[in-house]
């Protein structure tokens, strides 16, 4: 079977393949990556951004993100907003860079690899990557041979980030959903917004009783319920399954 045509400035990457790129403010194009862009956000990039902005899940969707309902998906895709200045410029860059650093999201972390995952027949997660060489690029001319792609990807801090993100693959590639069985209503849609991205009102809705899992909680589960988000998250993937699917 032949592969689907890559879009123009991507390739194929393998993770033991040599990568020759480095950015830092040195670099003649800087921050270029930040703009022009439409940069989609997981549940996890919405976790750490709104934990390091000191806000509400309700207030960073508010503030920071559009909610895009498109007919032809199956899944709303949340993206962030981009700054009205000509150049849709992200919201959190500067001249000195990203004021958000340590908590950028995943494909910034990754940029210029790009990773993809897929669930296995075993039920794992099988990853994909490619290379995106853009023209504006001069990353690619800085001087960091002995790198390979696998390396350059652990520097980047991406371990939480693509563990929290292939958990969502029971879900959002769920064999009903790939047999074209099953298509979530609005409302289940509105539950996977609640579950995944607004997690302190999905904390609420737990605390109140209007949303409730199937079994007991172990000790670990029931610290999603006070402060643990990243298990809070998990017990959303779990709720929505038991919701769409019955699991």
């Amino acid at each position: 079977m032949t592969s689907p045509a890559l879009p123009e400035h991507f390739q194929p990457a393998s993770a033991e393949q040599e990568l020759v790129f480095a950015c830092y403010p040195g670099v003649s194009c800087f921050t270029q990556c930040c703009r022009e862009l439409d940069l989609a956000l997981t549940p996890y990039d919405v976790l750490r951004l709104k934990r390091r902005l000191a806000l509400s899940s309700g207030q960073f969707l508010d503030r920071y993100v559009i909610v895009e309902w498109d007919e032809g998906c199956i899944l709303p895709t949340c993206y962030l907003t981009m700054v009205d200045d000509g150049r849709a410029s992200c919201v959190f860059v500067g001249d000195q860079g990203c004021a958000v650093y340590d908590d950028r999201p995943g494909s910034c972390r990754a940029y210029p690899v790009g990773r993809g995952a897929a669930r296995g027949g075993d039920g794992m997660a099988v990853e994909s990557l490619v290379l995106l060489h853009e023209p504006h690029c001069r990353g690619f001319a800085e001087a960091t041979g002995g790198q390979t792609v696998c390396v350059y990807l652990r520097s980047q801090g991406l371990e939480s980030y693509n563990r929290f993100n292939d958990a969502l693959l029971p879900l959002v590639q769920h064999p009903a959903i790939q047999a074209g069985a099953f298509r979530p209503s609005r409302q289940q849609l509105d539950q996977y917004i609640l579950a995944l991205y607004d997690l302190d009102q999905f904390r609420g809705e737990m605390a109140s009783g209007r949303v409730s899992l199937q079994g007991p909680l172990n000790p670990v589960e029931m610290a999603g319920l006070t402060s643990d988000d990243e298990q809070l998250l998990l017990l959303g993937l779990r709720w929505l399954r038991q919701e769409w699917f019955g699991e």
